[in-house]
């Protein structure tokens, strides 16, 4: 039987349990997309997680596409994410930063004026998306991307993998589910590209593959986890056989000693997804399924997973493992805040208590 609050080993990274906080958007950043002090202490609240993923996280200035989002390309944005990791270490815990370039799933007001919209190919995502004043718009039409671009898009998020390095964080996690940029070159109805980046699966993980050897080799390999969700339809997915598409990326990255493969767990026509990681995959899993303790117990306690991820649970209880091991009841978050506020406006984000308060 595992004890969930056990600690264990994801790569080089220790967790003191197996408790892991998931990537959640907050839209709470800065001008110029800088942490806030604000996020700063809505991190630190939860460090008694084993592990923090943060949320999505642009590598680039093309990599927006959501209002309020932070990035880890600039100066002073590694300088917000030093304060937060430094808190969080602080206080026991660890903290990856979760890379998300948003490709075609970007609003152009939620960008800088000048920063492009990019893709795999050129097809707008049929999905509205949030502007700066929260209403949903239609998405911006995408630039393909030349072949020759792709190394530098790759090297982006190298960049910002050794930036949060450079911050004092732990890792890093790429984000390959959602819709996002490498789901984009990974799905059949979002990549029609005909050179080695897109047509058979081989071509198609090529562009996940390379970026995770990319940041491996940049960060080391122990540093690196990375997210997926086989299946998903959200911003407009529709892979055509997601069952090929994520055994041959998972096979393609099994033997590179990554932290991590982070699984968002929802129904798989013909084979259930974490069967399907398990099957192709031999690394560190995290299971993310809405679960309840109860549930990420029996997991745990199959072996189909090393540790278990928690996302909304965690914003209304910033000691959900505290309250976890003493049985104590759960907060209800209150959805109208998820998204609200800016700057220092800590509604429905800092100011849910702890038990102790």
């Amino acid at each position: 039987m595992t004890d969930i609050f056990s600690p264990t080993t994801l790569g080089d990274i220790t967790l003191k349990n197996r408790i892991v906080m998931a990537p959640m958007t907050r839209d709470r950043a800065g001008p110029g997309d800088v942490p806030t002090d604000i996020m700063v202490e809505y991190y630190r609240q939860r460090a008694s997680a084993g592990l923090i993923v943060t949320e999505g996280t642009q590598p680039s200035r093309a990599g927006k596409g959501y209002f309020r989002t932070p990035g880890i390309h600039s100066v002073d944005q590694v300088a917000g994410w030093r304060k937060v990791a430094d808190a969080v270490h602080d206080a026991g815990g660890k903290i990856v930063v979760q890379l998300m370039h948003v490709g075609r799933a970007a609003v152009q007001a939620n960008k800088d004026a000048d920063a492009e919209t990019v893709a795999p190919s050129a097809i707008r995502c049929p999905d509205k998306i949030p502007g700066p004043d929260g209403v949903p718009v239609e998405t911006a039409m995408p630039r393909e991307l030349a072949t020759d671009e792709i190394p530098a898009v790759i090297g982006e998020y190298v960049t910002a993998a050794r930036n949060a390095i450079a911050a004092g964080m732990d890792g890093v996690e790429l984000h390959c589910a959602s819709g996002y940029l490498p789901m984009q070159f990974l799905s059949t109805n979002t990549n029609q590209r005909t050179d080695r980046y897109g047509g058979p699966v081989e071509n198609r993980i090529r562009f996940v593959v390379e970026t995770l050897q990319a940041l491996a080799d940049a960060i080391g390999p122990g540093r690196v986890g990375f997210r997926i969700c086989p299946g998903v339809r959200f911003n407009g997915m529709d892979d055509a056989d997601p069952h090929e598409t994520y055994a041959a990326l998972l096979r393609a990255v099994d033997n590179m000693g990554l932290a991590y493969c982070h699984l968002i767990h929802i129904p798989l026509k013909g084979q259930d997804a974490l069967d399907l990681v398990n099957a192709n995959w031999n690394g560190p899993v995290i299971e993310n399924a809405g679960l309840t303790l109860e549930k990420a117990k029996a997991v745990l306690d199959e072996g189909k997973a090393q540790a278990v991820s928690f996302g909304y649970l965690y914003i209304a209880n910033p000691d959900l493992a505290e309250r976890f091991s003493k049985g104590a009841p759960l907060a209800k978050a209150n959805r109208d805040q998820f998204y609200t506020g800016g700057g220092e406006d800590h509604r429905g984000y800092t100011d849910y208590p702890a038990l102790d308060a």
